[in-house]
């Protein structure tokens, strides 16, 4: 009895995800909330899914620096299937559209130093009604290591909401099995919104790499907010639950769509990377405006969101316009094991400018030492604070500001000295 007892735990064990992937935050380009589901590519040709969009997405994601900075993945979302399976029961893509096939794109993108990502539904038919892969799992999964994919997002359109359980881990399982290493984002968590009650992220978490679990966002201020609300609510559920291999996905960054401006991208990149989220766009490289282009790009702010002990930031103080988020982050102290921290000011109004104060010590920063803090929107020094000092910074309407706070004792010093603000 107890050896059968053994054998059932190491095969519950072997059947969880545990694929060594997503160690710190996915970072790439998505078509969905830039270009829907457009498919009158003649009416449309440069905004309509088809090859040639992800082929320039992928040209402009390795000469436009955004590679060089960490976005890797070029990603496809819905609408890229023929509407009806082979005759073998196998995923097609849609002829007119990708007649080069899955596996060409894929090669594309694999050429130039990118990976590939794809898109499915656990449900009978995708969100967008195409066909989804209840019933046909381990078939799908197949299909995509046969194509050479990279990375799967799951949807959860058109199912029994009582059968996620079942099938996300079906499909990890099924991912396993071909051998190929699959990131697997995951829908499960974002359709039990309403039934919070049966959402448990450790177990999300053995099966899953990333899993939204909020509305799509949107090109607005409103939507950024909404999301940015819903997690400040949540942190002390998600906090926990969330690191390397791990990661809540509050959605694609918009930034350079119309509706967003510099500082509202500034906003949302600024707390996204203080939460150590995906860093997914969802935007038109083509076109997109150097000032927005300079945010996507920014690599101290982008290293913060990928630091490696892949922490998720906090929501440390809080007014009506004003929230301040602290994030620990690496260089760590390994004497005392104090950490260094990302510092983000938040300013949810509208209209007005907003001048934030706050005593270092009175948030968590308490290295005796005191820290080295730099402006990582500037690339600006500010200087050398102790735990007793105030700290003052003026944040634009609908946007943020961002510093690292190094202890002394990890930060270079040269010429510098203690400075407070009064």
């Amino acid at each position: 009895m107890r050896l059968i007892c053994l054998l059932a735990l190491s095969i519950t064990v072997s059947l969880a995800l545990d694929n060594g992937l997503a160690r710190t935050p996915p970072m790439g380009w998505m078509s969905w909330t830039a270009f829907y589901c457009e498919m009158n590519c003649q009416k449309h040709p440069h905004a309509c899914i088809n090859e040639q969009l992800y082929m320039d997405m992928a040209d402009r994601m390795a000469a436009d620096g955004y590679l060089a900075v960490g976005y890797k993945g070029v990603h496809v979302d819905d609408c890229w299937m023929d509407r009806q399976r082979d005759a073998a029961g196998r995923l097609v893509s849609d002829p007119q559209r990708f007649p080069s096939g899955m596996k060409s794109l894929a090669k594309y993108m694999h050429d130039r130093g990118l990976t590939f990502g794809i898109y499915e539904d656990y449900g009978t038919k995708t969100c967008a009604g195409f066909p989804g892969s209840y019933g046909f799992l381990q078939m799908d999964a197949q299909s995509f290591a046969d194509w050479d994919v990279d990375y799967l997002k799951l949807d959860g359109c058109n199912i029994n909401l009582d059968l996620m359980p079942v099938g996300y881990p079906e499909m990890a399982r099924a991912l396993n099995a071909t051998g190929r290493p699959i990131v697997y984002s995951c829908s499960w968590p974002a359709y039990l919104i309403n039934q919070p009650q049966k959402v448990d992220y450790n177990v999300i978490g053995e099966y899953c790499n990333l899993w939204r679990n909020f509305d799509d966002i949107n090109s607005s201020w409103k939507s950024i907010m909404s999301i940015i609300s819903y997690y400040d609510h949540m942190q002390d559920k998600h906090i926990p639950t969330h690191g390397p291999g791990k990661w809540h996905d509050p959605d694609m960054l918009v930034i350079g769509n119309a509706g967003i401006t510099p500082d509202m991208a500034r906003a949302q990149m600024t707390i996204w990377c203080i939460w150590s989220a995906p860093l997914i766009m969802s935007n038109d490289l083509r076109n997109i405006a150097p000032v927005f282009r300079d945010i996507l790009q920014n690599k101290a702010v982008i290293a913060v969101d990928q630091d490696p002990l892949g922490k998720m930031g906090r929501l440390v103080a809080n007014t009506t316009d004003v929230g301040v988020y602290l994030k620990p982050m690496t260089p760590v102290d390994s004497a005392t094991g104090e950490t260094s921290f990302a510092i983000g000011i938040l300013n949810r109004n509208p209209v007005n400018r907003n001048s934030v104060e706050f005593v270092l010590g009175r948030l968590g920063l308490s290295s005796p030492g005191g820290y080295r803090i730099d402006d990582l929107w500037t690339g600006q020094l500010v200087g050398v604070f102790r735990p007793t000092d105030s700290f003052q910074t003026v944040v634009n309407p609908t946007g943020a500001n961002m510093f690292k706070a190094t202890p002394v004792a990890l930060a270079n010093l040269k010429g510098l000295r203690f400075a407070t603000f009064k």
